[in-house]
Order: C-alpha cells, then sequence, then structure tokens
C-alpha cells in the first residue's frame, strides 16, 4: 500500500490538536478514490522553540495542511510564516498544500472571514476549506484532499517523464538519417 506523509502545520491554539505536543504522529489506512492506502500524519507543535525539528518533518513530508483558527487572528496572520518555511525547506512553492480554518463550528467571535482565508489560499495557489476538529466537520475531507494533490502530482511527473523519454528516442531516430 502506497504510504503519504501529511504534515500538520499551524500555531498552537487553532484546534488542530486536542492534546499540545511536541510531536504526534498517526497512522491510518485509508481508501481514496477507489485505491487503499496508509496516510501517516505528523501533527507538529507550533512552538517556536521547535524550528529546528519543524525543519525534519517538512522535508519528509509529502504534503501539508496549514491550519489557523478563524476566531483567532493571529493565528491566520502566522500561516505565511509557514508557508515560506516549506518553500524554502522544499525548494518550491509547488507543494501539495491545504489551507484550512479550523473552528467553523464557533457562531460567536469569529475574527477571520471565509473569503479572507480563500484570499490567502489563492496567494499561496492552493485549495481552502473550513473544518471542525470538535465536530469532525470537514477534517477528513481536508486530508483525503491532500492525498488527491500528491497523487495528481505523482501523475503529471510520470506523464512527463514519459514524453520526455518519447522525445529522446524520437531525436535518436532522426538523428540517425
Amino acid at each position: 500500500m502506497k504510504l503519504y506523509k501529511l504534515v500538520v502545520l499551524g500555531d498552537r491554539d487553532t484546534g488542530k490538536t486536542y492534546d499540545p505536543t511536541i510531536e504526534d504522529s498517526y497512522k491510518k489506512i485509508a481508501v481514496i478514490d477507489d485505491q487503499p492506502c496508509v496516510i501517516e500524519i505528523l501533527d507538529t507543535a507550533g512552538q517556536e522553540e521547535y524550528t529546528a525539528l519543524r525543519d525534519q518533518w517538512i522535508q519528509s513530508g509529502d504534503g501539508f495542511l496549514l491550519v489557523y483558527s478563524i476566531s483567532s487572528r493571529s493565528t491566520f496572520d502566522r500561516v505565511e510564516r509557514y508557508r515560506d518555511q516549506i518553500s524554502r525547506i522544499k525548494g518550491t512553492d509547488n507543494v501539495p498544500l491545504m489551507l484550512v480554518g479550523n473552528n467553523c463550528h464557533i457562531i460567536t467571535g469569529r475574527e477571520v472571514s471565509r473569503d479572507e482565508g480563500m484570499d490567502l489560499a489563492r496567494k499561496f495557489n492552493c485549495e481552502f476549506i473550513e473544518s471542525s476538529g470538535k465536530t469532525c466537520v470537514n477534517v477528513e475531507r481536508a486530508f483525503y484532499g491532500v492525498v488527491r494533490m500528491i497523487r495528481l502530482r505523482h501523475e503529471k511527473n510520470r506523464s512527463s517523464r514519459a514524453i520526455n523519454c518519447i522525445n529522446k528516442i524520437r531525436n535518436q531516430i532522426f538523428s540517425c538519417n
């Protein structure tokens, strides 16, 4: 079964974890689009003192979920820092990434509008979803969405390699004439 390593990044107090830890890892067997897989979820601590560890987790990750709380402007404002860290470590902005506005179950006290989340996702060129870990709204959808992005990226890379191979063969054939 194919293994997908997903890294969850965001400040503490975003609701991304129930128990604040330095690192927590979960594995789940799932069937996504009729294809079985193992999803390893690495939930990182948001504390600044764990930046070096976070670098290692990002390096090994296949896809990323950037999480902020819709009830905390400061967590939203710091999301770009995590995005920059991913881009720096991966050496590209083109990574499977989902921006997640968490705590959508909160009726009053919203500090970040849905439109602001969507605008930031456009800026990052990534998908956006609002979720609630407390009520399990869109949580699975967010993770499965990142797995689909990873699969799509692998398919595109495979197609590009096949086209390059065909072009090399074609060039060799025509250069012999």
